[in-house]
């Protein structure tokens, strides 16, 4: 067991230091802040979805815009597509559950609104179809995926593409680069200024 904990640090350890040594990263992580603080200030909204453990992200990163993340202010607006199980129950059932955020995206997307599609294979179908819509509505796309960035990799504006191909320790990424994208956008919205 404790063989098992120690090479789990590892590969957690590793993943995170080829993270940090990508100058991408960081340039993608600037490109997608300026993308959701754009959008925010002409009155838009960052829009969030995931399957499983991405669908809990989506919910928590959504979460940590409308309340706060490191300090006080005003909320942020975010939604995951989620959450609400009568629009998803109906959906799935009128429609089918590939087209669960995509139908949302169609009542709730407006022009220059930002969709963050989280899939770690990069091929689920209803995160792809989401993407349609969003082309459609013209609300832009930061995508969350693993090394090989799947299906939508070359569909999204901003794409990370987490440097594995094991879903924990490409959803240990995707938590860290959420975290800095709220932080990120937190601080460029409402800077704090030093008394």
């Amino acid at each position: 067991m404790k063989a098992f904990i120690a090479l789990e640090f590892e590969k957690l350890l590793a993943n995170f230091k080829t993270m940090a040594a990508d100058p991408g990263l960081s340039d993608n992580i600037v490109g997608a802040v300026e993308l959701c603080v754009e959008s925010l200030r002409a009155g838009g909204k960052v829009m969030f979805a995931g399957n499983g453990g991405s669908a809990a992200d989506a919910q928590h990163w959504a979460g940590e815009l409308v309340s706060r993340f490191y300090y006080d202010r005003p909320g942020l607006a975010a939604i995951a597509l989620t959450t609400d199980s009568s629009i998803l129950t109906a959906i799935g059932n009128d429609y089918g559950y590939d087209y669960t955020f995509a139908r949302q995206i169609e009542a709730l997307g407006q022009e220059g609104d930002v969709f963050v599609a989280i899939s770690t294979s990069g091929r689920s179908k209803n995160i792809l179809r989401a993407l349609d819509a969003s082309e459609q509505k013209g609300v832009r796309v930061i995508g969350f995926t693993g090394a090989h960035g799947g299906d939508m990799a070359e569909r999204c504006e901003v794409c990370f593409k987490v440097p594995s191909n094991e879903t924990p320790r490409i959803q240990e990424g995707h938590e860290f680069i959420g975290h800095l994208l709220c932080a990120l956008i937190e601080s460029e919205i409402f800077p704090q200024h030093a008394n």
